[in-house]
């Protein structure tokens, strides 16, 4: 059975989380800090309901078709 391929980058980086491993502590901190947020469901609905849906294009909107004609 052959050996599944791995890119130079991963084999680079294995590497050197091996010889740096407080480096894996800095990583987990940066994403706790930009994407393991606590969910807070009840402002998200506020937010969604305050949202106004847009038209697809500016060229579409009603003012637009009406000075066409």
């Amino acid at each position: 059975m052959a050996k599944p391929y791995v890119s130079e980058f991963t084999v680079f980086m294995r590497a050197w989380l091996e010889k740096h491993p407080e480096e894996r502590d800095v990583c987990r901190t940066g994403r706790a800090l930009w994407w393991d947020r606590p969910q807070d469901f009840e402002a998200r609905k506020r937010f969604d309901a305050a949202s106004v849906p847009r038209q697809p294009y500016y060229y579409d909107s009603p003012s637009m078709s009406d000075d066409i004609r």
